[in-house]
């Protein structure tokens, strides 16, 4: 059986160093703890790529710059752009990026997935299906 990628030849980035980020000073484990851009990133930043060995990161199919949060909405929007427009795949990166936050945020928060604007054929179907 011959396998065809979508796309054979993907533009692979460096990855960027990460800080550690140190825990928070306040020892009360009932407290609710603010989450921002920059940890949703960590949580999704080394999903494979389905049809690739490389990272969403390495792939730069999703960015820091590309996720939203409003944490006193409970609310966090997760925009990504796959590596082609004709991505076959973009379905598949929707539901990982959507599985790993809702198993890796607290329950109260809502999970927005987005293909980036101009960035895939099937993107009105795509945003209809929601």
């Amino acid at each position: 059986m011959v396998y065809e990628f979508f796309n054979a030849n993907p533009v692979v980035y460096k990855k960027k160093e990460r800080q550690v980020r140190g825990a928070p000073s306040d020892t009360d484990e009932s407290a609710v703890e603010p989450i921002d851009h920059l940890e949703v990133f960590d949580h999704l930043r080394n999903i494979k790529d389905p049809e690739h060995h490389y990272s969403l990161e390495e792939l730069r199919v999703i960015s820091e710059d590309a996720i939203e949060v409003e944490d006193h909405c409970s609310f966090v929007r997760v925009t990504f752009t796959p590596t082609v427009n004709s991505c076959g795949m973009a379905l598949v990166i929707a539901l990982c990026l959507r599985m790993k936050l809702m198993r890796s945020l607290p329950s109260r928060y809502k999970v927005d997935i987005r293909v980036a604007p101009g960035s895939h054929s099937d993107e009105a179907i795509a945003m209809n299906n929601r």
